[in-house]
């Protein structure tokens, strides 16, 4: 029994990992050039960061990082 918990577990955070991956790879990166110096930054995505595709990444990244953290220490456990 013992075994099988484990086995999933150990499914499910291969899984949590490929999607933290692909969460961190997915997402733009923070500096965006001399565009922030001009003040490009407050255009209709930076008003409205809270609905954009890198909110939604970025909330993803913390929820994938802190399941892998949890199972990582669930299996330790086992």
């Amino acid at each position: 029994m013992s075994e099988t918990i484990r086995m999933v577990l150990t499914v499910i955070q291969v899984a949590v990992c490929l999607v933290l991956i692909a969460s961190v790879l997915l997402q733009s990166g923070k500096n965006q050039g001399l565009g922030e110096i001009g003040g490009a930054a407050e255009t209709f995505f930076g008003k409205n960061r809270a609905r954009s595709m890198d909110a939604k990444l970025e909330k993803a990244t913390i929820g994938s990082a802190g399941v892998f953290l949890v199972l990582t220490f669930v299996l330790a456990v086992f």
